[in-house]
Formats: structure tokens, sequence, C-alpha cells
């Protein structure tokens, strides 16, 4: 029986995680693995600060619960992510045998736990895990909303920056 309430705790947790990459200018994606009723591992997105295609939150999660267990088998974990994994990381959960993934916000372009395509699920793997989505989803999704419409705001704001620039460098050299 599924726990409703404990997902959202612990989806809770995998925020907090989203909100330290945010403080770091990361996409705000966090991640926790549950064993039992512990938290083994948290990791957030550190892709740009690490400068590393693989520094995704589940991977860095996945990575630090393996270390903590002395296995690679994550056969009892639960994984809570704030946006729907992608196709690396879904690989890492499939081969980690991660038993169930909790997830936020979907990601309609490239979602691989039932929105773009499935592969937690596809049967021709030797392992599936149990997906849950949409808890806290609209938390999941502004935060990642937010974050975005900063960035097109700021580019806006520096496009039009260098506009006035160069009209205040053409007025310049008129009056010269």
């Amino acid at each position: 029986m599924v726990d409703v309430n404990l997902d959202e705790y612990y989806m809770k947790e995998a925020i907090k995680e989203a909100k330290k990459a945010e403080e770091l200018k990361e996409v705000p994606i966090g991640a926790v693995i549950v064993l039992g009723d512990e938290i083994i591992s948290r990791a957030h997105n550190l892709r740009e600060n690490e400068q590393s295609a693989v520094a995704h939150a589940e991977l860095l999660a996945i990575d630090q619960a393996c270390h903590k267990t002395g296995s690679w088998r994550l056969e009892d974990a639960t994984l809570y992510v704030t946006l729907e994994p992608c196709p690396m990381c879904s690989g890492a959960i499939i081969l980690s045998r991660i038993k169930r993934v909790v997830y936020g916000a979907p990601d309609p372009k490239g979602g691989c736990a039932g929105t773009f395509m499935n592969l937690l699920q596809d049967e021709r793997f030797n392992h599936q895990s149990e997906v849950m989505n949409g808890v806290l989803e609209e938390e999941c999704s502004q935060l990642l909303s937010s974050f975005f419409r900063a960035i097109r705001e700021r580019k806006k704001a520096e496009r039009n920056k260098a506009k006035q620039n160069s009209v205040d460098s053409l007025t310049k050299i008129d009056i010269d």
C-alpha cells in the first residue's frame, strides 16, 4: 500500500535539494533515495558547476546510495525526484534495480517514465520500476518555470541593454 503523505514528505525533501541547485544557478532538480524509512542519499543537479553532462540529481543520488549500501543493487529503494527522469537517468535506475520511482513534474520533451516514453516499465528490460507521477507536481513545476522565466527575463534585459548601447554609440558618432 502506498502512503501518499509519505510520498509528499519525501518529495518535499527532494524539493529542498532542487532549491540548493537553484541557489547554485543550476536547473532546480533534486532527488532523494529512501530505503526502509531512511533517506540514504540526497543530491541536486550540478551539470553547470561540474561541467559534466552526467551530473544529474538522480545519478548523483544513485552513486551515493550505492556507496552507502555497499552494493550497486538498490532493489528495495525508492527514488524521489522533482522532474521526470531523462533517458540516461532512467537507464541508471533500471541498472541499479530501483524498485520505485516517484516524480513531481512531467517532462514532455525527454521524460522516460511515461510522458515522452516509458523506459522504466519496458518489459524488454530485465528490471522494471513502479512509477508514481504527479506528487507535488505544481510545486515542482513552479520551481522549473520560475527558473527558466528568470533566465528569459535576464537575456531580454541583456539584449535591450546591448540595443541601447548601440543607439548610444550611434548618437555619439552623430554628435561628434
